[in-house]
C-alpha cells in the first residue's frame, strides 16, 4: 500500500492542499460556483487578483487606491458568511482578508441588498463586493466586484482572468509555512470577525426612495410582502410601510429560499396563493425579491386567481413612468417593447446580463440622452442618469435594483386609479414566460447553440423571404451571403422546423437572432428562445407570444421532460 510522502514546510502550499481547486468562474455578473469548490483559499485568489486590477486603473476608470475605504455585504446564504459543510464558505471573511492585504480598509455593510451596497459605494466613489449567490439555488455562492464607478463591465474579464492566473501561482508556489492558508484552503489564524456593521448604507438606500417619493402617499394599499430568505425582506417592508401603505409581511424563512423572478413557476405561484389566504386580505398586490433583492417579483390577484407580472413588462411600466428618453434592454426583452410608446427611444438590444446593458446606457449617455434607464428580464432595473420628477431627483444607480421598480408600479396604479392588472392591461398585447432545465451541463447546453448558430460570427440576425435568406450585422447591416452559407442557413432552419413543427403548434420560421443564445421567431409572431445560464449549470427557455397561454405553452413544450423540445434539441446534436 503506498503511503503519501510526509510534506514539509517549505514545500509550496499546493503539494499541501487535500482537494484539487476548482476555479471560479466569470458568470452573467460576478462570479459564481458551488459551494462544495468555494474555498476560502479560491475566493480570495480571486478577489486579491481583482483589487490588483483594480488598484492598476485611474480613479476616472473605476480605480481604487491602497488606503481607500472599500465596502462589502452580503445576502443570507450561510456560506456568505460562515463556514459550511467540509470547511467550505466563509466568503465574507475571504474578502475582508483580501481587502486588508492590499491594503485597504474593509467595511462591513452587513445583510443588506446588492444595489443598497452599490448605491452606497458609489456615492462615495469606492469599490465595492456583495458576496451572494442572487437567485441561483442553495448549493451554489458566489460574489459580485464593484469598481469605483460602477459594475464590472465584459471588457474587464479577461485582464482579470490573466490576474487571476498569475496571483493563483504565486499562492500555489508560496512555501506552506509562509501560507495563511491550511490544507482545507481555509484561513489558519482563528476565523476573523466580519467588524461592526455599519448602517449608513442601508439608511441611505431607504432615504434614497423616500425622498424621491416624497409628497406622495401609497396610504390605501394593502400589500402583501412575501419575505423568504431574500436579504431585503425588512428593509422593503419599512420602505412600503413609511410611504403609507398596510404591509403584512408572510413567509418568512431561515433555511435559504432560491427564487428566480425570471423563471417563476406554479408551485411558486401556489405558494404565494397559500401565504394571502393566511394572511387574510384582499392584497392589492404580493411582493418580495430574489436573494440578494436586485430582482422584484410582482404578483397580483386578476379576477380569482393570482397573476405574475414578468420583469420585462413591469420594466415598460416604470420606464413609462419615468419619462425615459432612452431605454436599454436585452434580447430576451418580451417584445412589446417593440409595439408601443417605447419603441421609439428603445436603443439596441444587448446580450444578456447587466454588465451589457450599462454599456447600452454608456452608449445612450453619448448620444446625448437625458432620462436613461434599462431593465432585464428579470425585472432588475438600472438608472442610467438622474432623473427629476415633481422636483425630486432620483440619482443615477447603473446595476439591478428590485425597490424602484416595485415603487414605480405601484404609483403608477395608484396615479391612473386602477388595479396592476388593469395597468398593465394598458400594454401592447404581448405575453412571455421563461423556464429553465436544471442540472443541465453548460457544455451540452453550448453544443446545441453551436450547432444552431450561422457559419459566421457577425452574422447576428437571418431573415428567411420564401427562397431568399438575409443576414445582418448587429448594427442591423446586411451581410453578403454566399451560397455555401446560404445552404447551412437553410439546413439550419430546416433542422430546428424538425423539433418546432407543425405537430407542435409551430408556424414556418421566419427570422433567427443570435445576439444571445438561438432566439427563434416564427410566422405568427410566437417566439422562442433558448440559451445557457451564465451562472449555472441550466439552459433557459423564453417564449412571447400573443396569449399568455400560447406563451406557456411554448415553454411547457420546452421543458418537458424527458422528451421536451430542448431535449430534441439536444440528442439533435
Amino acid at each position: 500500500m503506498s503511503v503519501e510522502p510526509r510534506r514539509a514546510d517549505d514545500d509550496p502550499l499546493a503539494l499541501h492542499l487535500s482537494h484539487k481547486p476548482v476555479p471560479l468562474q466569470f458568470g452573467t455578473s460576478g462570479r459564481r460556483g458551488e459551494v462544495v469548490h468555494l474555498t476560502q483559499l479560491e475566493v480570495y485568489i480571486n478577489v486579491l487578483a481583482e483589487l490588483n486590477y483594480l488598484q492598476s486603473l485611474s480613479p476616472n476608470h473605476g480605480g481604487v487606491r491602497a488606503g481607500d475605504d472599500f465596502f462589502f455585504a452580503h445576502d443570507l446564504r450561510p456560506s456568505s458568511t460562515d463556514l459550511v459543510e467540509g470547511h467550505r464558505g466563509g466568503l465574507s471573511q475571504a474578502v475582508k482578508t483580501a481587502v486588508i492585504d492590499k491594503g485597504m480598509h474593509p467595511i462591513n455593510l452587513g445583510a443588506i441588498p446588492t444595489p443598497a451596497l452599490t448605491y452606497w459605494a458609489l456615492k462615495h466613489a469606492k469599490g465595492s463586493i456583495m458576496v451572494t449567490g442572487s437567485h441561483i439555488p442553495f448549493d451554489r455562492n458566489g460574489y459580485k466586484l464593484n469598481t469605483s464607478k460602477g459594475e464590472l463591465l465584459k471588457k474587464d474579464e479577461k485582464p482579470i482572468n490573466q490576474a487571476v492566473q498569475l496571483t493563483r501561482a504565486r499562492l500555489l508556489q508560496q512555501p506552506y509555512s509562509q501560507s495563511p492558508f491550511d490544507p482545507q484552503g481555509v484561513l489558519r489564524t482563528t476565523q476573523p470577525s466580519l467588524l461592526p456593521i455599519e448602517s449608513e448604507g442601508r439608511a441611505a438606500y431607504i432615504r434614497r426612495y423616500l425622498d424621491f417619493f416624497d409628497g406622495e402617499s401609497l396610504q390605501g394599499m394593502n400589500l402583501l410582502v412575501y419575505q423568504h430568505s431574500a436579504v431585503g425582506r425588512d428593509l422593503l417592508v419599512e420602505i412600503l410601510q413609511s410611504l403609507g401603505a398596510k404591509v403584512i409581511p408572510a413567509g418568512r424563512s431561515d433555511v435559504f429560499v432560491p427564487i428566480d423572478t425570471e423563471a417563476i413557476d406554479e408551485a411558486q405561484l401556489e405558494t404565494i396563493q397559500t401565504l394571502c389566504q393566511q394572511s387574510g386580505g384582499p392584497f392589492d398586490a404580493v411582493l418580495s425579491t430574489d436573494g440578494d433583492s436586485d430582482r422584484p417579483l410582482l404578483v397580483a390577484l386578476d379576477g380569482d386567481k393570482l397573476r405574475f407580472f414578468g420583469g420585462d413588462l413591469l420594466g415598460m411600466i416604470v420606464a413609462e413612468f419615468l419619462g425615459a428618453d432612452a431605454v436599454v434592454v436585452p434580447i430576451s426583452t418580451n417584445d412589446a417593447i417593440d409595439r408601443g410608446s417605447l419603441a421609439q427611444v428603445t436603443e439596441p438590444k444587448t446580450k444578456i446580463g447587466s454588465p451589457y446593458v450599462i454599456a447600452g446606457m454608456q452608449d445612450a449617455v453619448s448620444k446625448g440622452r437625458r432620462r436613461i434607464c434599462g431593465w432585464e428580464a428579470n425585472g432588475g432595473f438600472l438608472v442610467g442618469s438622474n432623473i427629476d420628477r415633481h422636483g425630486n431627483t432620483l440619482t443615477a444607480l447603473p446595476t439591478r435594483d428590485a425597490v424602484l421598480p416595485i415603487l414605480c408600479a405601484l404609483f403608477a396604479a395608484r396615479d391612473h386609479g386602477v388595479t396592476l392588472p388593469e395597468l398593465f392591461a394598458t400594454l401592447p398585447k404581448r405575453f412571455s414566460r421563461a423556464a429553465l432545465i436544471r442540472k443541465f451541463p453548460r457544455s451540452a447546453s453550448l453544443q446545441i447553440i453551436c450547432y444552431f448558430s450561422p457559419p459566421r460570427d457577425s452574422m447576428q440576425e437571418v431573415l428567411y423571404h420564401g427562397e431568399t435568406i438575409e443576414a445582418h450585422r448587429l448594427d442591423h447591416n446586411r451581410l453578403q451571403v454566399t451560397e455555401s452559407e446560404g445552404n447551412r442557413l437553410s439546413q439550419i432552419r430546416q433542422e430546428l422546423q424538425k423539433v418546432f413543427s407543425a405537430e407542435a403548434g409551430f408556424t414556418p420560421i421566419t427570422r433567427i437572432n443570435y445576439v444571445d443564445g438561438v432566439r427563434v421567431i416564427f410566422v405568427n409572431g410566437d417566439v422562442a428562445h433558448f440559451r445557457p445560464s451564465g451562472n449555472a449549470d441550466e439552459l433557459r427557455m423564453y417564449a412571447v407570444a400573443d396569449t399568455q397561454e400560447r406563451a406557456d405553452v411554448i415553454v411547457a413544450q420546452g421543458v418537458a421532460e424527458p422528451d421536451g423540445l430542448l431535449r430534441r434539441l439536444e440528442r439533435m446534436v
